[in-house]
């Protein structure tokens, strides 16, 4: 099965360079430079996995990973920031806004590749289970449930 990817990306080389490069890696790929194009194709289509970028012109792209986490259907799509602005409180909000991952721009497509094949397999994981996608802000239940038996064990 072939994985489908959202390039949400406004420069129209930064999105053709994406494109073209993970459908050489075998990815079905969707593309859209707005918001309200993202929405669409999800809502269509919905995607394994979106690569977004968080400034597209004069939208907030992380409005995109709010709005997908409030929908039950896409609640455990992941998604990826790609930024040319990766400062550690830019990444932070990134991740309170519920992105999984923040790349930086240039991309380092070893890098993005890593991070696309750990999504995708954490997403089909959580889909499976019906578990969430936890951020480093928002832990899992299972990271919750260890840290208040870690609290109580007298051994310390």
């Amino acid at each position: 099965m072939t994985e489908r990817v959202l390039v949400v990306e406004d420069n129209p080389a930064s999105l053709e360079m994406m494109r073209d490069w993970l459908v050489l890696q075998d990815y079905e790929v969707e593309t859209a430079s707005t918001l309200s194009d993202a929405m669409a194709s999800i809502e269509k289509a919905g995607p394994d996995i979106v690569l977004l970028d968080i400034r597209l012109g004069a939208e907030d792209g992380l409005s995109l990973a709010e709005w997908l986490r409030r929908h039950p259907a896409w609640r455990h799509t992941p998604v990826i920031a790609v930024t040319a602005h990766a400062m550690v409180t830019e990444q932070e909000r990134i991740l309170e806004a519920g992105c999984n991952a923040c790349i930086s721009k240039p991309i380092e497509f070893r890098l993005l590749q890593d991070h696309l094949r750990k999504w995708l397999v954490i997403a089909t994981l959580m889909k499976s289970t019906d578990g969430s996608l936890a951020s480093p802000h928002q832990p899992s239940l299972s990271q919750t449930k260890g840290a208040e038996h870690a609290e109580q064990d007298p051994r310390g």
